[in-house]
């Protein structure tokens, strides 16, 4: 049997830190490696992520050795295939339906949007990690899931803690014993929901779940809306601030994204250039070959789609940000039965929403320090200074 290499040098410390040399040089000498401290079998080049992700039968999103579960105390959707996840998923449906989101959700974000910039001072140097992003994303998202009362301090607290636990690879006690805080506290937020949308149905997620002619059991209505905390606040948080950095170190592409309204093009090269979710897992269901080399049933492979969007057979210099790319082939929202939910929501609330609004009260804005990204699983900008004017 030809295994896949096993790489023992390669560390989740250095693939926090930096993950893209790693995965440009894994693309030229080694696309299918087995990385013993993740103890997954790595698929960099994007032909391999993209058939694993449309192959739900022969490589399940069952793995049974994620710390999602441990980390969401729940054997969720993101976990699930077939007919079982398509009704937890479709349970959620309506909540993201094209007309919910043109005439509740968008209108509200536009609302959001206007009172955080106006708050802002012109002038002064702003983090807009804390001060904006995350903040924005996380009152959006309350509506949307129907919790409006979390502050947006809890919901982003709650994101992080979920997202720390589901890609803690390396098995720490101390971020699952924060997930156990975190899962009571929010169960708690939605047990005081329940009567209220019971007899004031809305659109909301945690609604139609709640009032759906057959509901879910009220345990996954539970995960359902933990799973979209931990996803729904970094994936337009880190969007926003990686689209940010990118136009304002460039501003021949500011000036024509500005000028030209390109907006939704800013938006998909920022997710392209640094995926917000930047890995995912499949159990390996058959004994099977990826490339020539033998992937035996039982593996967990991990499609590294933040590899697969710098993959040079689709794109030349991945590792620049450059908006005036002909096509845009990224697979941030991922592909397959567990496609991004999400992912209409996010490009309007930024590309068309807060972007707009943004640089028009602020038409010279500026950098005003260093941009430092971490993040394996979730990568993201953890810091962003910007001079307001």
């Amino acid at each position: 049997m030809a295994l896949a290499p096993l790489d023992d040098t390669i560390t989740i410390d250095a693939l926090t830190l930096d993950p893209y040399p790693i995965y440009a040089r894994l693309r030229r000498e080694s696309p299918v490696l087995r990385v013993k401290s993740v103890g997954r079998t790595f698929l960099t080049k994007a032909i391999d992520t993209k058939a694993v992700k449309d192959d739900p039968e022969l490589y399940s999103s069952n793995d049974p050795y994620t710390p999602m579960e441990r980390a969401f105390r729940a054997h969720t959707l993101m976990r699930k295939d077939g007919a079982e996840h398509a009704r937890e998923r479709g349970a959620m449906a309506p909540a993201f339906s094209a007309r919910n989101i043109r005439d509740v959700w968008m209108p509200i974000y536009e609302k959001i949007a206007h009172e955080y910039v106006d708050a802002l001072p012109k002038g002064e140097t702003v983090e807009f990690f804390g001060d904006l992003a995350g903040p924005f994303a996380a009152q959006c998202l309350s509506h949307l899931l129907g919790i409006p009362n979390a502050t947006d301090d809890d919901m982003q607290r709650w994101s992080q803690t979920l997202i720390d636990g589901a890609g803690n690879f390396g098995w720490r006690d101390d971020l699952f014993a924060n997930c156990e805080t975190v899962n009571d506290e929010i169960d708690a937020e939605l047990l005081a929901m329940d009567a209220f949308h019971k007899s004031e149905q809305g659109p909301s997620a945690l609604s139609v779940m709640l009032n759906a002619d057959d509901p879910l059991p009220l345990s996954q209505i539970r995960s359902n809306i933990k799973i979209a905390i931990g996803g729904g606040i970094n994936e337009p948080r880190d969007a926003l601030m990686t689209v940010l950095y990118g136009l304002l170190s460039n501003p021949e592409q500011q000036r024509e994204v500005v000028e030209n309204q390109r907006w939704n093009d800013a938006f998909e090269e920022a997710i392209r250039w640094v995926a917000p979710i930047q890995v995912s897992s499949r159990l390996v269901m058959t004994d099977t070959q990826i490339r020539g080399l033998d992937i035996p049933k039982g593996d967990t492979v991990m499609t590294i789609q933040a590899s697969a969007n710098h993959d040079e057979d689709f794109v030349t210099d991945g590792h620049l940000y450059n908006v005036f790319r002909d096509k845009n082939q990224h697979q941030s929202f991922g592909n397959g039965p567990h496609f991004c939910q999400g992912t209409h929501v996010a490009r309007r609330q930024i590309g068309q929403v807060m972007l707009p609004i943004l640089f028009e009260r602020f038409p010279n804005m500026q950098l005003a320090g260093d941009v430092p990204f971490r993040g394996f699983g979730f990568r993201g900008p953890v810091s962003l200074p910007i001079r307001l004017s």
